[in-house]
C-alpha cells in the first residue's frame, strides 16, 4: 500500500474521531479524563473565554479543611448546590460530619435519611442564580423511605417537539464549534495564538470576549451575566422588594418541606458574585444587595451561611484571577462558617 493512501486513512480517521468529539460532550469529557484532549478549564473558566494572557492561572486543588484524624460529629450533610459546591472544591474531607452527599441543580437525585443521624441540608447557589433557583419548583432532593427500591417509571410518550429541540442543541452550530475549538485550540501551543489575538484586540480595540468583563481598573476579569443589566442574573439589575419577599417565601416553603420529609436543619448559603465584591460600583445601575436583603429580611424563616459579611470585610483576593470561582482563602472563609454551624449543632 502506497505511503499516500496510508496517510489519507490516517488523516480520515482522525477527522472522524475529531468530529464524533465534536458532536457529543460526553466523548470530549472522557477524552479529556484520558488525558487525549487537554482540559479547557485548566486555567479557569474566565480565561477559557477571554484567552487574557494577564489573567492566565493553572488551577489547583486547595488542601482538605478539616484535618484527617479531626473527630467526626454523627451528622449526615447534604448539599443541593451548584459549582461552587462540586467536586474537588468540596468533598467529605472537608467536613467535620460522618457522610456527605451533593446534589446538583437540575439533575434530581433520591436519598434515604439515616433517622439515627442528625440530617442537615445545605441549599447553595451563587448569586447570579438566586432568581433562577428560587423562581421554580425545587425538588432536585428527593427523600424516599428505601432508595434500593426502584424508582416509579415515568409516563412516557413521543414527544417530537421535545426530541427535536435536544437534537438541535446537541447539533447546535454553536455546541459543535465549542467542542471543536475545545479539541483543536486548547493545547498549550494554540493557546498562544488565541492569547496574541486576545491582546490585541484588548490594546487596539479596548474589547475582551463578549461573555467576560473587565472591572474599571482592570485588575479584575469578570463573568458577563454579573455585569450585563439586560438579564435578571446581573449584580446590578433592580429587584423590587415585591419579587424578593416572592423568592423568600419560595425558600421557607422549600426549607419547611424538606425538615417534614426528615431534615434536622436546613441553611441557605448564597455566594456572592465575583462582581459583587470586586467591583460593586462598575454597573450603569447601583448594586442590588440581594445577598444582604434576602439574610436580612424578617421574612427568612432558616438560617443563612452568611459569607458576604466576612467577604467584604477580608483584604485578601478571595477568587480566582483567572475564574468565576473561589480561590482557597475565599473557600476556607466558607468552609469555616459551615463548620460554626455544624459545631453549634446537638
Amino acid at each position: 500500500m502506497k505511503i499516500g493512501v496510508i496517510v489519507r486513512y490516517i488523516v480520515l480517521l482522525l477527522s472522524i474521531l475529531i468530529y464524533i468529539g465534536s458532536c457529543s460532550t460526553d466523548v470530549l469529557n472522557t477524552a479529556q479524563r484520558e488525558r487525549i484532549v487537554p482540559d479547557d478549564y485548566r486555567f479557569g473558566d474566565l480565561y477559557r473565554l477571554a484567552n487574557l494572557p494577564q489573567f492566565k492561572s493553572r488551577q489547583i486543588p486547595c488542601p482538605p479543611a478539616y484535618p484527617a484524624d479531626g473527630p467526626r460529629k454523627p451528622i449526615h450533610f447534604y448539599i443541593i448546590g451548584d459549582s461552587f459546591s462540586e467536586p474537588p472544591r468540596v468533598t467529605l474531607a472537608d467536613l467535620p460530619v460522618q457522610h456527605f452527599h451533593r446534589t446538583k441543580w437540575a439533575f434530581p437525585r433520591r436519598v434515604q435519611l439515616d433517622t439515627t443521624k442528625t440530617n442537615v441540608l445545605v441549599i447553595e447557589t451563587v448569586e447570579r442564580h438566586f432568581r433562577d433557583q428560587f423562581g421554580k419548583h425545587i425538588n432536585e432532593l428527593q427523600v424516599v423511605a428505601d432508595t434500593t427500591q426502584p424508582a416509579p417509571e415515568p409516563e412516557t410518550r413521543w414527544n417530537w417537539q421535545a426530541l427535536t429541540k435536544e437534537m438541535e442543541d446537541l447539533f447546535s452550530r454553536d455546541a459543535v464549534e465549542g467542542r471543536l475549538e475545545t479539541i483543536l485550540f486548547f493545547t498549550d501551543w494554540a493557546l498562544w495564538f488565541k492569547e496574541l489575538k486576545a491582546w490585541l484586540t484588548l490594546a487596539w480595540f479596548d474589547r475582551v470576549n463578549t461573555k467576560t468583563s473587565l472591572s474599571p481598573d482592570r485588575k479584575h476579569l469578570l463573568y458577563y451575566m454579573d455585569t450585563d443589566t439586560s438579564r435578571i442574573n446581573s449584580s446590578f439589575t433592580p429587584l423590587p422588594d415585591s419579587l424578593l419577599n416572592r423568592y423568600i417565601d419560595t425558600i421557607n416553603v422549600v426549607a419547611d418541606r424538606y425538615k417534614k420529609l426528615g431534615f434536622d436543619q436546613v441553611y441557605l448559603s448564597i455566594i456572592p458574585n465575583k462582581t459583587s465584591i470586586n467591583a460593586p460600583d462598575m454597573g450603569p445601575l447601583p448594586y442590588n444587595h440581594l445577598i444582604e436583603r434576602v439574610q436580612q429580611s424578617p421574612r427568612l424563616a432558616i438560617p443563612a451561611i452568611d459569607i458576604y459579611t466576612p467577604y467584604k470585610a477580608s483584604q485578601l483576593p478571595l477568587y480566582e484571577i483567572s475564574d468565576a470561582h473561589w480561590n482557597c482563602a475565599g473557600r476556607a472563609i466558607w468552609m469555616r462558617e459551615v463548620t460554626e454551624k455544624l459545631d453549634s449543632l446537638p
